[in-house]
């Protein structure tokens, strides 16, 4: 192939990302803060995965769902993190457009996964709440499994159609991102191609992957308000509220900042904002997720210290093994 036909595909580009923007004095730190962040995230959410399937008493749609909601924080920060780590580590902030367009694809999907099943699990409590009597009946394994399957894979077909038209563009300009990873938006300012298309696409899967989820969960969570305030005790108020004020915590923060980013607009005076609201939502929120759930949940509380106490229980009976007579 000639080199004046690979000039007007994707395949030889590539992207510089600006980050966060001039913190070579504090490279270190923000390094090493970035890399706490990961661990904590990865051990704290593949932990609720772990006691999920691990303890006999989560084995119900509402921690079903809440260890599928962990696993797609691991692989959401994972899109993200592990490349800007190494971006720190290496000084090398280049990436291919095919790399950052598959970044886009990833992240899309488990953003968009992860909104629906946000929906779903607020449809579980809602049912749990507002239909007791029918819950058993009405949210079956089966159901739970199909939920929590099409939450997946709406999520990534759906995210499939952006990065195919995204694939075809010519890029031209400076070929600097000023963000930290791939987002659709500063990936559009730097085309030469027509971006009318792809833009009302993406409005259009934005409004069923984001709007849709979103209007669904306040929807559920305005019936369960309204249900848990005709309950006449105070004790059973708040017995029905603990079960699901973890999750709405999580959906608080998750939408809060999400809808933050996207409103906020793109000029050169609050970009440096843009990228603390986005990270805040692609970062800090898979961080705070399982916190939020191991702190504010008692069921979860105590699966993790019987699963201590056996894991202690297993080390002193090693240790005495171990141990010459």
């Amino acid at each position: 192939m000639e080199k004046g036909e690979w000039d007007n595909r994707t395949s030889p580009v590539n992207f510089i990302l600006l980050g966060m923007g001039n913190v070579s004095s504090v490279k270190t730190l923000f390094f090493l803060l970035l890399l706490m962040i990961y661990s904590v995230t990865m051990v704290g959410n593949i932990l609720i995965v772990v006691l999920v399937v691990a303890d006999q008493h989560l084995h119900t749609p509402m921690y079903f769902f809440l260890g599928n909601l962990s696993s797609l924080e691991t692989c959401y920060s994972s899109t993200i993190l592990p490349r800007l780590l190494a971006s720190f580590l290496t000084g090398h902030s280049s990436i291919s457009a095919h790399g950052c367009i598959t970044q886009l694809h990833f992240f899309c999907a488990f953003a968009s996964s992860e909104c629906y099943l946000l929906a779903v699990m607020s449809y579980d409590r809602y049912l749990a709440i507002c239909q007791p009597l029918l819950y058993a009946s009405l949210m079956t394994w089966k159901v739970s499994l199909w939920l929590t399957a099409a939450s997946w894979l709406v999520g990534f077909l759906s995210c499939t159609i952006v990065p195919s038209f995204l694939s075809q563009f010519k890029f031209c300009g400076p070929k600097k991102i000023d963000h930290f990873f791939c987002d659709l938006t500063p990936l559009l300012e730097l085309s030469c191609s027509d971006t009318r298309v792809v833009t009302t696409v993406s409005f259009i899967l934005c409004f069923l992957n984001l709007v849709f989820p979103f209007l669904f969960t306040l929807a559920s969570y305005v019936c369960i308000i309204a249900a848990i305030l005709r309950i006449p005790t105070n004790m059973g108020r708040q017995k029905a509220f603990s079960t699901c004020s973890s999750h709405l915590t999580v959906v608080t923060v998750f939408y809060g900042t999400l809808i933050t980013v996207y409103m906020v607009p793109r000029t050169p005076q609050l970009r440096q904002l843009n990228k603390v609201f986005s990270f805040f939502y692609t970062i800090l929120t898979p961080l705070v997720n399982p916190l939020i759930y191991s702190l504010r949940n008692r069921e979860v509380r105590e699966a993790l210290r019987k699963a201590l106490r056996k894991a202690l229980a297993f080390t002193q009976r090693s240790q005495q093994f171990c141990t010459p007579a």
